[in-house]
């Protein structure tokens, strides 16, 4: 099998030469790519603040009931390295405030601490991986009415300002421990089902709180703040206070971090342009790679044309040292830990697919006028022998190949989540 792999690979690598590509370069630069992988896909978004818990509010919603759901720290973690014994490359994990350890005592958000997160230090050290964070802004009784950064109750407004400045503390505690800066993003899921009469002011009181929140600064080798906006959720369809505008122009003005998420606007909105235009004026970018169905934005990531447009443009844009990816979906109708794998196999396909394109050939034509030229490099770029490079950067990794990842899968549901009740 491994002779068969590598003759295919020496026909590709042959192929691409013919188009001034090298694909053992190609294969380094991948190498050093590390995608932040989301906890809340192996548990639907449950957490462990309560053993009862469940998600709730916040616009969001898991389907499905798939046998086998993370029930505990413990078991979240056993998938989440199986997960990474799966994807080739060195990844990240990236952990909600609701997954701290909280020795069977209730914990409220404007508690936490990095005590609770000591537990995932250790784990991510030991597997030699990095971390990031997130503040959790629902499945809270303080987010039931829709707001909470931009709450006009002040109590509850300052509730959330505590619970996102210490998740800051948290993320800076993390990156310091790992020697890489954790990424702390903020989503909230303030907004209103029907027509508001009062937009700004919802508006107002989310720059005061953001403001409130940036008042205190790390250091950038421990920890980066991000935004991430949305454009409506379930019960927020006419306003999302958060919107793309509002985080946008909040970002640029305050040198933070603005994350798209490819799930959170309209279907036939480009993520993909917006990735060139923001670098002009923002150092980094965030990127949740989901993928979006319908009013769902949130299903497994697979190499569709959305995820191949984006990695395009962060490559063509040469910002793979400035646009940070993660994943963001959650979906309990199949096998978790697959899931996982897939869309992380995927976005990372879409990469190398991305790394894999004659960039020179193609500014050349482009720059010439011969749009003919550039219309046809695309074309036979579709039927290049891209799988097999594929195959052979799993197999240098000692990854599974091909449908052989199903039996991996298989095996691991009947030895393991099988025996969860």
């Amino acid at each position: 099998m491994e002779k068969k792999i590598e003759r295919s690979y020496e026909i590709a690598k042959d192929k691409y030469a013919q188009l001034d590509i090298d694909t053992n370069k190609v294969l380094e630069q991948l190498e050093k790519v590390s995608i932040s992988l989301h906890c809340w896909q192996g548990d639907d978004v449950a957490g462990f603040e309560t053993p009862d818990a469940e998600l709730s509010g916040g616009g969001i919603q898991v389907t499905g009931n798939y046998p086998g759901r993370a029930r505990t720290v413990a078991e979240l973690r056993q998938d989440a390295e199986k997960a990474f014994s799966l994807i080739p490359g060195k990844h990240r994990f990236n952990l909600h405030a609701i997954y701290g350890e909280f020795g069977g005592k209730f914990v409220d958000r404007d508690e936490i601490s990095p005590d609770h997160f000591k537990g995932w230090i250790d784990w991510a050290n030991s597997l030699g991986i990095k971390l990031d964070f997130n503040p959790t802004c629902f499945s809270h009784p303080k987010a039931n009415d829709g707001f909470t950064l931009s709450s006009k109750d002040k109590g509850i407004r300052d509730f959330w300002i505590e619970h996102v400045q210490r998740t800051r503390e948290i993320a800076a505690f993390m990156g310091k421990e790992l020697g890489s800066p954790a990424i702390n993003n903020i989503w909230i899921p303030d907004g209103m089902k029907d027509i508001p009469a009062d937009r700004l002011t919802h508006r107002k009181l989310l720059k005061e709180s953001l403001d409130t929140i940036f008042r205190k600064s790390f250091p950038a080798f421990e920890m980066k703040d991000a935004l991430e906006s949305k454009l409506f959720g379930i019960g927020s369809e006419s306003f999302v206070v958060g919107s793309h505008e509002f985080y946008l122009s909040y970002a640029v003005k305050n040198k933070k971090i603005v994350c798209f998420d490819l799930g959170h606007f309209h279907p036939t909105e480009s993520i993909a342009d917006k990735i060139s235009s923001t670098l002009l004026f923002v150092d980094e970018l965030l990127l949740h790679v989901s993928r979006g169905v319908r009013w769902d934005s949130d299903h497994t990531v697979i190499l569709n044309d959305d995820v191949k447009a984006v990695a395009e443009e962060i490559v063509r844009a040469d910002s793979l040292d400035r646009v940070h990816i993660a994943l963001d979906f959650f979906d309990a109708t199949l096998n978790r830990v697959g899931a996982w794998v897939l869309g992380t196999r995927a976005t990372l396909k879409a990469l190398l697919l991305a790394l894999l394109e004659p960039r020179d050939m193609l500014k050349s034509a482009e720059e010439k006028g011969d749009f003919f030229e550039r219309l046809a490099l695309f074309e036979e770029l579709k039927t290049m022998p891209f799988g097999a490079v594929w195959d052979y950067y799993c197999m240098k990794n000692n990854m599974p190949v091909g449908t052989s990842l199903i039996d991996e899968i298989h095996n691991y549901e009947k030895d393991v989540l099988s025996k969860r009740n």
